[in-house]
């Protein structure tokens, strides 16, 4: 059996535990800083861990694609494995701290409108007091209870806000929210929503989620943060009601088009706090060790002929 690592971001620690679980496996491992360096001697791998678009596309013989990162999207169109029977777990459960903090930071900055003290400090400007606003009795919405949505979530809960709702596919119950709802129910919490923290994976059911329409339900002074795919909102529509002023801001890490084009609007947009696609790099220390720790447990159940923990389910996208 043959596994290909390709990351360039792990380090010697995480090397040598990914040697010793392929060598318990009885597997030959091979580690790679990009696709581009592989030759065509390790196309027929058995494992992959990591992204190598060109031999998923024509190798037969790979049973398993362990890709590093939560979203898989790209990898839903049909015909893009060349063995359809081909396994896929991601990494979705190691991003949850990284982009929870992300959100918090985000959320503060906003909310307290750091990014305008921010743009005059750098000016050499001392400006004077503004109204600010706090997480603290806050109403949040969290659409999307997966790791990363609930992760936030209980970290939100910290600086007691008045509310804290889920909104999500099945609507089941979670000691984390106050209350959970299902999708269909997701108009009915827009009008109480003064921050709307959104982390939804990209599939047919989140396109465009966040329409025009519902953007206008939140109340004046909304704030709106997605980490998720920037499938989810009508991008047009969020810049016309954070320039007009009925939304108090936003935070976008992710977007229609990335990189987001420079001749975008969005740029412009002083009380829009953009960031490219960061939140959920593999970066901080926790996320790589949880990250490998994955994948190493999964080759523990491949090997066992046990299914493995951290399966994406082809037909939901996730």
């Amino acid at each position: 059996m043959k596994i290909l690592v390709i990351n360039d971001l792990f380090e010697e620690k995480h090397i040598e535990g990914i040697k010793k679980a392929a060598a318990e496996a009885g597997a030959e491992v091979h580690f790679y800083i990009t696709d581009k360096d592989i030759p065509q001697s390790d196309y027929d791998a058995d494992i992959i861990y990591g992204f190598a678009p060109e031999i998923v596309k024509v190798n037969k013989n790979l049973k398993w694609l362990c890709v590093p990162w939560a979203g898989v999207d790209s990898l839903m169109k049909p015909g893009y494995f060349a063995n359809e029977d081909c396994l896929l777990t991601n990494g979705a459960g190691s991003y949850g701290v990284s982009i929870a903090e992300h959100m918090i930071a985000v959320s503060l900055v906003l909310l307290r409108r750091l990014n305008e003290f921010f743009d005059e400090t750098r000016a050499g400007f001392w400006g004077k007091p503004r109204t600010q606003r706090s997480l603290k009795d806050c109403r949040i919405t969290v659409l999307g209870t997966g790791d990363i949505g609930t992760t936030f979530a209980k970290r939100a809960k910290a600086f007691e806000p008045a509310s804290l709702t889920g909104v999500c596919r099945s609507g089941k119950a979670s000691e984390v929210y106050d209350k959970v709802l299902p999708v269909n129910e997701l108009d009915s919490i827009l009008p109480e929503t003064d921050l709307l923290a959104m982390s939804l994976p990209k599939t047919p059911e989140t396109d465009n989620i966040l329409t025009r329409k519902r953007i206008e339900m939140l109340p004046e002074g909304a704030i709106v943060i997605n980490v998720g795919r920037g499938n989810a909102i009508d991008e047009e529509a969020l810049m016309e009601h954070l320039e007009n002023g009925h939304l108090g801001g936003a935070g976008l890490d992710v977007f229609h088009t990335e990189p987001l084009p420079k001749d975008s609007p969005l740029w412009k947009i002083k009380n829009l706090v953009i960031t490219p696609h960061m939140a959920g790099n593999l970066t901080i220390a926790y996320t790589k060790d949880k990250n490998v720790d994955m994948f190493i447990e999964d080759l523990k159940n491949f090997t066992a002929g046990r299914p493995l923990r951290y399966l994406v389910d082809r037909k939901l996208g996730y």
